[in-house]
């Protein structure tokens, strides 16, 4: 009976509603100006803040209209960084669930150019991973 064992698992959608959008000035203006830490996963650098918020995690993406002129091409990096992120969150959301914290974070394209999706999830992986282990040893430190 595989599907007795499927539906008993609990089941973790890959969605990233609006309700997880960073969108308000005030709440953007306070991650960078007011002590945002942040480290850099090449091609993204990632900025995050602990706040007190309703939601649990709350993401802003970042294209630079400076290294990419076309619209076309900041949102493909975008949606690129998007679905990376839609597919990988899971493990950082439960983290910050269990341990009663509210997030926001900010992802920045830095490169020049356009990567492979598979590169970009890699490293969209590998900066969730970092996030959590800076949080869990903030987390140690209290």
């Amino acid at each position: 009976m595989v599907t007795d064992s499927i539906s008993t698992e609990k089941k973790q959608r890959n969605t990233f509603p609006k309700a997880e959008h960073l969108c308000k000035r005030s709440a953007i203006d306070n991650l960078f100006e007011r002590g945002g830490k942040g480290f850099l996963a090449y091609p993204v650098k990632v900025t995050y803040k602990l706040v007190e918020d309703d939601q649990t995690v709350r993401l802003l993406i970042i294209a630079q209209k400076k290294r990419f002129k076309h619209a076309v091409d900041r949102n493909k990096i975008k949606r690129q960084l998007r679905e990376a992120y839609r597919k990988q969150k899971h493990e950082l959301v439960d983290f910050v669930a269990k341990n009663g914290l509210h997030l926001h974070i900010a992802m920045m394209y830095i490169d020049n150019k356009i990567l492979p999706h598979y590169v970009v999830e890699r490293k969209i992986k590998a900066s969730l991973d970092k996030m959590i282990e800076k949080l869990s040893n903030k987390n140690g430190e209290n």
